[in-house]
């Protein structure tokens, strides 16, 4: 029977990091994992593999819309699939077995297998079991099944995220339910490779939970793309067969009932926390009426040496917030102080163009009752984004009124989802728009949209 400090139970972005630092903080650190490899959905069935697509079908679109432009001639690319598929493999390995190489660096023990916990303190690897002072549970999540209706997942023609990444062939037609951050992504990748996308979403507007302004324009940009979209509409069922499929849905204003044909089903209805198996409610530990492991400030449950982070807790299911849990319960485990700032965790849409958000949006401002200023700056003032074909959207810098304080940030346009990050850092160290304005940005870069959308929240922006 092996000893350990700590036992990590998953090895996504959340289980690995947690183990890596535990181990550089001087604990005695296994992480288990079922997978043949390591990294968990995000690196084998989710972020990475599909930003892969996304980027191979976005240098596509480069080549048939903007390459004669450029004075760059020549015959459009066709699309070998299968050379795609393998791109896109290579890119998982190199990625999952760069983890691999981190364990062994940092003497991290890799339990291969599924684990459960049979009682506190102990943690079973097949017929194995393993003693631990303490044990993190970090075993991400599953895809939501479709809410009230009648559809059955064989990841072939009714697909979720996993199936969509490894299709036999592109579809002509495919039917997206769910107009958040999957669905959109992979809808993309596919519109851009030829398929006909229609999205069904329930609501009334696309990315829930997102500024407003951002949704509306957004939508608009996507339908330019030859996105379709069918909003306020419950799906009843999908009737498929081997090769097609009918999803039938109802829309919500009349509850007229309409039928669309699909050669491929996506459903992009969200992600549920996965816990299967574990053992937890054996042990009595808390949960919530959604599934979620329920943790206190120190992501500690109410089971002595028994801890949870990621996608298996509350909070929004994204690697990085899973990551910033994993360093910090390690950090608690080790004596030490862990810290996530939860007001200032970034969320991105990988199209083009990007879509990055952090903080509160007009929305939340407006219910909270906070006086507040609004500045914004559109890339068509933006001399590099004009230059890349890019000039569409806008950043949009949200402000206390009286302090000119952050309070948030929403940015649709080129390399949203790095410049984001400029008001990450800002925001964490409580900077007002005018620090942002008197910093000196690079020209060109797309960076100075930030900067401009700062100035606005003051005298007003330059280019503008």
């Amino acid at each position: 029977m092996a000893q350990y400090d700590v036992i990590i139970i998953g090895a996504g972005p959340g289980g690995y990091v947690a183990a890596i630092r535990c181990a550089q903080l001087g604990l005695k650190t296994a992480c288990v994992e079922g997978r043949e490899t390591l990294g968990g959905t995000c690196l084998n069935v989710g972020c990475i593999p599909s930003k892969a697509l996304l980027h191979a079908s976005h240098q596509l679109h480069e080549a048939e819309h903007n390459f004669a432009t450029m004075g760059l001639k020549g015959k459009s690319p066709s699309v070998d699939w299968k050379q795609m598929l393998s791109y896109k493999d290579d890119v998982i390995k190199g990625n999952t077995q760069g983890i691999e190489f981190l364990f062994k660096k940092n003497k991290v023990d890799w339990l291969k297998g599924w684990g459960s916990i049979p009682e506190a303190g102990k943690v079973k690897v097949g017929d194995e079991v393993h003693e631990a002072k303490n044990i993190i549970v970090a075993t991400g999540s599953e895809a939501s099944p479709v809410p009230g209706a009648n559809v059955t997942v064989d990841e072939k023609v009714v697909v979720t995220s996993t199936g969509a990444l490894e299709l036999n062939k592109i579809p002509k037609k495919m039917v997206v339910i769910g107009a958040g951050v999957i669905g959109l992504e992979l809808g993309s990748v596919y519109k851009r490779l030829g398929s006909e996308v229609t999205v069904v979403e329930f609501l009334d507007n696309i990315t829930p939970g997102m500024d407003g302004e951002i949704q509306k324009n957004f939508l608009k940009m996507l339908k330019k793309q030859g996105l379709e979209f069918v909003l306020g509409a419950a799906v009843q069922k999908v009737d498929a067969t081997k090769t097609k499929a009918k999803v039938t849905y109802k829309l919500r204003k009349d509850d007229s009932e309409h039928v669309l044909d699909a050669d491929v089903v996506l459903c992009a209805t969200g992600r549920r926390p996965f816990t299967d198996g574990l053992g937890l409610e054996a042990l009595g530990v808390e949960m919530s009426p959604r599934g979620q492991i329920q943790t206190n400030a120190q992501w500690q449950t109410n089971v002595p040496g028994i801890y949870a982070i990621g996608d298996a807790i509350d909070g929004p299911m994204l690697a990085h917030k899973a990551e910033d849990e994993g360093m910090a319960a390690a950090e608690c485990i080790a004596g030490k102080h862990g810290h996530v700032n939860y007001g200032v965790i970034p969320g991105v849409i990988y199209t083009a163009p990007e879509v990055a958000t952090v903080g509160k949006t007009e929305e939340q401002l407006k219910e909270e009752g906070v006086a507040y200023k609004v500045g914004k700056f559109p890339f068509m003032g933006n001399a590099r984004a004009k230059a890349v074909f890019q000039g569409e959207g806008f950043v949009k810098m949200l402000v206390d009124k009286a302090t000119d304080r952050i309070l948030g940030c929403h940015i649709i346009g080129p390399g949203a989802g790095d410049l984001i990050h400029e008001i990450c850092v800002g925001m964490e160290f409580g900077a007002s728009a005018e620090d942002i304005a008197l910093t000196c940005h690079a020209h060109p870069t797309f960076s100075e949209a930030v900067r401009e959308a700062a100035l606005a929240c003051g005298d007003g922006a330059i280019h503008a």
